[in-house]
């Protein structure tokens, strides 16, 4: 029996975890408990998986519980093997997960929908706690006696209305060994009580437990922003029941193949296909676009998006989990979960930082007393004042706060970035190469001409071209069947020849469509047949050649046009410094013409896929670079994408393929997603560094005044929460970015 089979994982939303502090003391809670064999953490959505062989995960809860964790339990998921755990290299991935009937209602960003930050009993607490903490300010001030017994009485009032949640974390950090803010503020206060500074202690834990309700606030804002993507859809379709009366039923229950009306104004609540009616519809929640797309009968709809004018009933195609809007939040949650560079980076710097501030505050206060005299309290104050400003909050929220607005105002412009890894990288980009069709090109190419040779007529040429292509699913394939309004042959032996064409059998006799390469594989190109290729493929069309094994029998050309957005992202990305590259399998002639067309700076040809993967090494070596993008529908050109350093998937909305195997999905087939996407992630790059030099410049300056002795512990605790803010608020700014295009 596999081992593996016994593994099970247990996910839970933990509303008390925010920083790594509550990581480290989790970490060492669990890793005694007897067999839990991994732990992955998500901080910002606050969830917490833990991969286990226990029967139940009892004993995970109570030791989460001891140490003031109050998990809310997700369903435990069995894995099969160790490579299906939910884990990543950069962090887990969210399963499906069904709720406990005791577990609060949770949103795609993992936290409580509509759960208040404070209580009213927290909030008047907090009240109370500031009202006597300044009291004790004011009476100490007036009477010039901080030892005053009204002073002490307010204080400690003012510490036990505040700070008894702090003073209870800071005893779990103690004996967890855990040297995180609670710990650092605990002692800072009782050091503060017992050198008399009594109404200093007081304000101190009243403006610290108003920073960290304005913090959890900040931090709120920033997963409401996510959590946002989850309302797009309605909870409720208006189904079409078996008598033919209409009646609301819930998303979640409405199976595929319902039909479903919508009208003016209201959200769809699943995908589907219209059946009756015409609309426009806004789809901005799914693609970006800012126009309202018209619908038809056999168009494709989504959920989320709103229906603007007329009735629509469509056919719905899956569930309210199988919808594109669904997968796009499981996405965004996924990715959410990995942690960019940077992070890991902060994380591992907070790590180290903490113990040595703390060693420091120590030496301030022992060395000058015992080294050189001085005073021991005064300096035993500078220490606590230390202390207070060590918490590296600041720094450590930067990163995920503007990581993860990043990658939410990505997904407003219809950008799907698969994790922050990406979204850091994508300024690195020095290069993007493109597949021409449908990427470059509309990629509904359409017959333009049909050329016979070899004594055959026209129409012969053309229905034996259509019967073949039939079987292909390839646009220009679908362009030559479009040609043909006839009745197609029989076609056997079928066979696709990758990059090339196809042939099959028809009668006795096998044929062969395909490429100007496999007219010459095949030997069945004559001078005539030459020119015509070159005469079309010259004009900007892609020309194949109809055979069968003895000669050639027709040429026929296609023209897909490129997009005219395509040439703006061409420009755009000229204008970002980058070079442009397109990889094709159409042949060199028109390869080059359509390049010349959009502005491309290198075009290459004929290339199979195999052979676009050569294409990306050798752009690498050529130009000893390592940031290469590559552009493609997410399938064919799925080696390449693979290869290069970020892979983009076009036109990637309602294609589950393109989702899962594109780095960054462009929901939309507007090839100006490259460009907005590089935009994006130079500035979310620009926000880390600003937030990351602010929170340590500010730790620096305090450094100086509190070892001069000029920064006081309300001091500290001020600037540490302005700190914090302040990267907070820079971070959701890129919620309000903008593309050029807009």
């Amino acid at each position: 029996m596999d081992t593996d089979i016994l593994k099970h994982r247990s996910a839970y939303v933990i509303e008390k975890m925010d920083c790594p502090t509550e990581e480290s003391i989790i970490r060492k809670c669990l890793r005694g408990v007897p067999g839990v064999e991994d732990l992955q953490f998500d901080l910002f959505n606050r969830r917490l998986t833990v991969t286990h062989r226990l029967a139940d995960d009892a004993a995970i809860v109570k030791a989460l519980q001891r140490v003031g964790m109050d998990p809310a339990r997700l369903a435990p998921q069995k894995t099969a093997s160790a490579s299906k755990s939910g884990t990543s290299d950069d962090g887990p991935v969210w399963p499906e997960v069904e709720r406990q009937t005791d577990a609060p209602i949770e949103t795609a960003a993992g936290a409580t929908r509509g759960a208040p930050v404070a209580s009213r009993r927290e909030l008047i607490l907090l009240g109370v706690s500031g009202t006597f903490a300044f009291a004790a300010e004011v009476v100490a001030w007036t009477s010039e006696a901080e030892a005053f017994w009204p002073v002490l009485l307010l204080s400690a009032t003012a510490i036990l209305c505040g700070g008894i949640p702090i003073l209870r974390k800071g005893l779990i950090a103690l004996r967890t060994f855990a040297l995180n803010i609670n710990f650092l503020m605990t002692l800072a206060v009782l050091g503060a009580f017992a050198i008399g500074e009594y109404p200093e202690a007081a304000v101190v834990v009243f403006l610290f437990a108003v920073a960290e309700l304005i913090e959890k606030h900040s931090l709120e804002r920033a997963r409401h922003a996510v959590r946002s993507l989850m309302d797009m859809a309605p909870d409720t379709a208006l189904e079409k029941q078996q008598d033919g009366s209409w009646r609301e039923t819930p998303a979640a229950e409405t199976p595929a193949g319902s039909i479903v009306r919508v009208k003016p104004g209201e959200r769809l609540a699943l995908d589907g296909v219209v059946v009756s009616g015409n609309s426009a519809m806004d789809q901005s929640p799914i693609t970006g676009e800012s126009v309202p797309v018209d619908k038809a009968p056999g168009d494709q709809v989504f959920a989320g998006t709103i229906n603007q004018s007329g009735v629509l009933e469509f056919s719905t195609t899956g569930g309210k989990d199988e919808t594109t809007l669904a997968r796009i939040i499981r996405s965004v949650q996924e990715a959410q979960g990995s942690r960019a560079p940077t992070q890991r980076f902060v994380d591992q710097f907070a790590r180290v930082y903490t113990p040595v501030v703390c060693v420091l505050a120590l030496l301030v206060a022992v060395v000058p007393w015992g080294a050189f005299g001085e005073p021991f309290l005064p300096w035993l104050y500078r220490a606590l004042v230390l202390l207070v400003i060590a918490c590296p909050c600041a720094l450590v929220i930067s990163t995920p706060v503007t990581i993860v607005s990043g990658l939410t105002a990505a997904a407003r412009r219809g950008i799907l970035i698969k994790g922050g890894v990406y979204l850091e990288q994508g300024r690195l980009l020095k290069v993007i190469a493109m597949d021409k069709t449908g990427t470059i090109t509309e990629g509904r190419p359409r017959l333009v001409e049909v050329i016979p040779a070899g004594g055959r007529q026209r129409e012969e040429v053309l229905q034996i071209a259509a019967s073949l292509n039939a079987l292909s699913d390839h646009p220009v394939a679908r362009a030559v069947v479009e040609g043909w309004q006839g009745d197609l042959l029989r076609v056997d032996d079928f066979q696709s020849l990758t990059g090339r064409g196809v042939t099959g059998r028809i009668g006795e006799t096998t044929y062969y469509i395909g490429s100007h390469r496999l007219a010459r594989e095949q030997e069945v190109s004559t001078p005539k047949v030459e020119a015509e290729l070159t005469t079309f493929e010259s004009q900007g069309n892609t020309a194949v050649v109809v055979a069968d094994s003895q000669r050639a029998l027709g040429v026929l050309a296609v023209a897909d046009t490129p997009r005219e957005t395509s040439v703006k992202a061409v420009q755009q990305l000229h204008e970002l410094g980058l070079t442009t590259a397109m990889l094709s399998g159409d042949n060199q002639v028109t390869t080059e013409t359509i390049a010349r067309i959009v502005g491309i700076d290198d075009a290459r040809g004929a290339l199979l896929p195999e052979d676009k993967l050569t294409a990306i090494d050798e752009i690498r070596r050529r130009q000893g670079i390592t940031g290469v993008g590559m552009v493609g529908d997410g399938v064919n050109d799925a080696p390449a994408l693979a290869k290069a350093s970020i892979g983009f998937a076009m036109g990637a909305a309602g294609t589950d393929t393109a989702l899962e195997t594109a780095d960054v999905a462009l929901m939309r087939d507007d090839l100006r997603g490259v460009p907005e996407f590089i935009r994006l992630s130079r500035r979310t790059s620009a926000v880390l560094k600003q937030n990351i030099a602010l929170a340590i410049i500010t730790k620096v300056v305090f450094f100086g005044l509190a070892l001069a002795g000029l920064a006081t512990l309300w001091m500290a605790i001020i600037a540490d929460l302005g700190a914090s803010l302040a990267v907070i608020f820079n971070g959701l700014r890129l919620l309000r970015h903008r593309s050029d295009d807009a």
